[in-house]
């Protein structure tokens, strides 16, 4: 009975935040997918498993101009707003809000977020700005829509751990992370993907499946750091790309490692000019 009535629930569509409260209103256990839109396989699997775990989903997209330390990159961010809300209708959504920037900058009130120097690694060093902006948007959305649960993808694992660590530090919601979803090729999923030519997805895919086996390779070997710096060149030559950085880590404090336990390996390069991330 409960199904058949599942069935018959339309998504409802939340323009501002005066429909988001009231639609929101008397709800509990409520599983939020915050996403920048054109939305793939990976948004798909984050909506699934909070469809599975919370009372109500709600998905927003917002592409946050605060997080980009590149205007152009913000304008060129691909937006595909009618597959987005076809997508979310198939998978029976809840709500999916789509605030405008003066529903989710609407309290003028400074939200003045410092990363520490030890977090100034990865992305952090090479985007100036960029994770201010997205500690600063989601503390804004958590704020607005006070989930229960908000389910984060691993792809952006730098940014899952900053977000975790100040959204559960200030607020009840609980971060949940979420395996990276990757396509035939082994090449994870993202939005920025579809900038990329055909023979450029290639290149990429066989840049991950590279790494994926490099990293199985790192658990009988010693001399970790030198061999990293190796492939990093071997990667640059073979494919012709500029590499930010490839480095290991410590999955819980991203501190830099020598040990291949509880670490993983963390890509950022350029195909041509369309930045990619990725660890492994």
């Amino acid at each position: 009975m409960f199904y058949l009535l599942k069935c018959f629930i339309q998504m409802k569509t939340l323009l501002n935040n005066i429909d988001l409260n009231e639609a929101l209103f008397g709800n509990s256990n409520i599983g939020f997918v915050p996403t920048m839109g054109s939305l793939h396989d990976g948004h798909i699997s984050l909506i699934k498993k909070s469809l599975k775990l919370s009372n109500k989903t709600i998905v927003s997209i917002f592409i946050n101009p605060k997080q980009f330390n590149n205007k152009e990159d913000y304008k060129k961010y691909p937006k595909n707003i009618k597959k987005d809300l076809k997508i979310l209708k198939k998978i029976k959504v809840d709500f999916v809000y789509l605030p405008k920037i003066k529903d989710v900058y609407k309290d003028k009130n400074k939200i003045k977020i410092k990363l520490n120097k030890r977090d100034k690694i990865l992305c952090a060093k090479y985007r100036k700005g960029h994770f201010e902006g997205v500690i600063e948007v989601m503390t804004r959305l958590t704020k607005i829509v006070r989930p229960s649960k908000i389910f984060m993808g691993e792809k952006d694992f730098q940014q899952l751990l900053l977000v975790k660590r100040y959204v559960e530090k200030n607020f009840k919601s609980k971060i949940i992370s979420c395996k990276t979803i990757r396509d035939k090729n082994k090449l994870a999923l993202s939005s920025r993907n579809t900038h990329l030519k055909k023979n450029d997805l290639s290149k990429a895919g066989k840049i991950a499946k590279k790494l994926i086996i490099f990293k199985k390779e790192l658990s009988n070997k010693k001399n970790l750091k030198d061999l990293i710096f190796m492939k990093k060149n071997e990667l640059k030559k073979k494919y012709n790309i500029k590499i930010d950085y490839l480095e290991l880590r410590n999955t819980k404090n991203l501190r830099l490692t020598n040990k291949i336990k509880n670490a993983k390996i963390f890509i950022a390069y350029f195909i041509n000019k369309v930045r990619l991330i990725d660890n492994f």
